[in-house]
C-alpha cells in the first residue's frame, strides 16, 4: 500500500512498519493457536501412560532379516 501526501517518506515508512508488525502479531497468534492445537491431540491420543504397561512374551524381540 502506497499513499503519497506531499511526498513524506516517513509516513509511507510508518504504513510499512505497521503492516509488518501487524503480520507479526497474526502468526505469532497462529502460532499459539496451533500450539495448543497439537497439545490438546497429544493428550487426547495418549489414553494412557504406555511406559507403566509391562511387556507380555517375547513377541517383537526377534527380528528374522533374509538378504
Amino acid at each position: 500500500m502506497s499513499i503519497s501526501i506531499n511526498n513524506t517518506e516517513s509516513f509511507q515508512a510508518n504504513i510499512t512498519t505497521g503492516h509488518a508488525l501487524l503480520t507479526a502479531k497474526l502468526a505469532q497468534g497462529q502460532q499459539e493457536l496451533e500450539g495448543k492445537m497439537a497439545l490438546t491431540l497429544l493428550t487426547s491420543a495418549g489414553g494412557g501412560n504406555s511406559a507403566a504397561l509391562p511387556a507380555v512374551g517375547v513377541s517383537g524381540h526377534n527380528v528374522n532379516i533374509k538378504v
